[in-house]
């Protein structure tokens, strides 16, 4: 029994650090929309964490991500870092993840097998995400709430969506091979 925790273990700790690896490695490359926010596929990869990790490790390599960037590690959108990124207009978003990932990680959990349920999960983390971001921007730029939600949010829902339902259709099926092969995500 203590070879089988040893090796469940290891694979926590190594399937963390790789998807916090894979999250810093895709979020950096964005296309610029308008002002301060880009267009990623960092959402993306946050939204199949929890498939593939369960919420709890899905969230500490969210977290493990934010940390890497705020010491220097260029993983921010454009390739920016620094407790600067957190602390300007964007870096609501970034914080944001967090909540995004805990919430959609445990709307998967509690709803293993329908996918109506995880997409409305996921729409309901990314409007905490959203709210969190639009606020942190609002009070760093001055910015109305309008002005916020035309350049940081009304642009980006049509490809959140896209990503969700990408990610509601390839996360079961990268969970049911984790599962086949003797992995619960969840443990």
């Amino acid at each position: 029994m203590e070879t089988k925790t040893k090796k469940s273990n290891v694979y926590s700790l190594a399937m963390t650090a790789v998807m916090t690896a894979v999250i810093a490695v895709i979020a950096p490359f964005s296309i610029p929309a308008w002002g301060e926010v880009s267009f990623t596929l960092c959402t993306f990869v946050l939204y199949l964490s929890p498939y593939i990790l369960g919420w709890k490790r899905a969230t500490a390599a969210t977290l493990v991500y934010i940390l890497i960037g705020m010491v220097g590690m260029p993983v921010f959108s454009n390739f920016k870092a620094g407790l600067g990124v957190l602390a300007g207009p964007t870096g609501g978003y970034i914080l944001g993840y967090i909540p995004m990932v805990v919430i959609g990680g445990l709307v998967i959990k509690a709803f293993p097998t329908k996918r109506a349920a995880q997409i409305g999960g996921m729409i309901l983390a990314t409007a905490v995400l959203y709210a969190f971001g639009t606020a942190i921007f609002c009070a760093q730029t001055g910015s109305t709430l309008e002005r916020a939600l035309w350049v940081c949010v009304i642009p980006f829902i049509p490809f959140d969506l896209g990503k969700m339902v990408i990610a509601t259709t390839v996360g079961p099926v990268l969970r049911a091979r984790l599962v086949k092969a003797g992995i619960d995500p969840e443990s």
